[in-house]
């Protein structure tokens, strides 16, 4: 038991070093190709942020357990916003005044509201992978076009420019992109492995140990972010980072096992689990959706994402 549970930490963090790695050599290689910061952010940053999310759920599915993988999506997006944004307001309130930001959040709402449909069902069909993987592609269109129409004034450019890598010879960045590419799914592989046998030893469910210490490791790199991006006074980043990894775990992290197993899921997904995700949901969108100018995610809305976070791993385990 001792032995998995090594295995699990250090692929833990062999799945973290190689995704930062991966998005430092892609963000490198892209801006030396003369993409624009503002594009890199929207699509390569965000979407290397749910990398470990991705391959370990593509990783569980191939291994025949769907709903770790539905756990890892689900559980994602809950610990990013309870824990990670709960914690990071706790620590510095953050002041929401980004317009590309806004124009985010009723994306997720939107998605996070499809992603609920699809489980209501209990079920994942191979049709409904297609359609979020096909949704997947169009947001990351859609984010491109976006960095090419945002204001020069909006805070997210400045804190986005200041985040990519410069100076970064391409062999150097070609180099950090293939060992990223080679570490995530060696890493995920035994990190999967491990956390099932973790969850037979204990007799939890395979969507519980995705939902939980799967979840709650793959946010990590996402809560480290977040921390150090308001000390900064990166705001904007900060909850940027969290509201596009939150989208494409919906949209990438959850169709794997629509596209590769599909069939039934444990129906507390579908009855406790996203309706969990889509609560929170609601919630960051009344506290930062504010046509009338800026708005603060404050310390006591920070401490109410952390307090939900606490009673929901409570339910869970009780």
């Amino acid at each position: 038991m001792l032995i998995q549970v090594i295995i699990f930490i250090v692929g833990l963090g062999v799945l973290s070093w190689g995704a930062d790695k991966f998005v430092y050599g892609a963000s490198a290689l892209a801006k030396n190709y003369g993409v624009s910061p503002m594009m890199i952010g929207l699509t390569i940053v965000a979407m290397g942020s749910s990398a470990p999310e991705i391959v370990v759920s593509a990783t569980a599915s191939f291994a025949g357990n769907p709903n770790t993988a539905v756990g890892n999506a689900i559980g994602s997006n809950i610990t990013n916003i309870a824990l990670v944004l709960g914690l990071t307001a706790l620590i510095k309130p953050l002041l929401v005044s980004s317009t590309t930001l806004k124009r985010e959040l009723p994306v997720l709402l939107f998605i996070t509201l499809i992603a609920v449909y699809f489980l209501s069902d209990s079920q994942l069909s191979n049709v409904e992978g297609i359609v979020l993987v096909t949704m997947f592609g169009m947001v990351l269109v859609g984010m491109a076009w976006l960095s090419l129409k945002v204001d020069r004034n909006d805070p997210l450019v400045s804190e986005t420019e200041d985040e990519i890598p410069s100076n970064v010879p391409t062999s150097h960045a070609i180099f950090w992109v293939i060992v990223g590419l080679i570490l995530l799914p060696l890493s995920a592989h035994f990190l999967v492995e491990s956390a099932v046998f973790i969850a037979k030893f204990f007799g939890i469910s395979d969507l519980v140990i995705g939902l939980t210490i799967i979840a709650i490791g793959t946010s990590l790199p996402e809560l480290a972010a977040s921390i150090a991006g308001v000390m900064k006074g990166e705001d904007d980043l900060a909850l940027g980072n969290i509201i596009g990894s939150n989208i494409f775990n919906i949209l990438a992290v959850l169709a794997m096992p629509g596209l590769i197993v599909p069939g039934l899921i444990d129906g507390d997904a579908a009855t406790r689990d996203s309706y969990v995700m889509l609560g929170l949901t609601l919630l960051v969108f009344v506290f930062c959706f504010n046509l009338r100018g800026t708005r603060q995610i404050n310390r006591v809305e920070g401490a109410i994402f952390v307090l939900i976070f606490l009673g929901y791993q409570y339910v869970l385990f009780s």
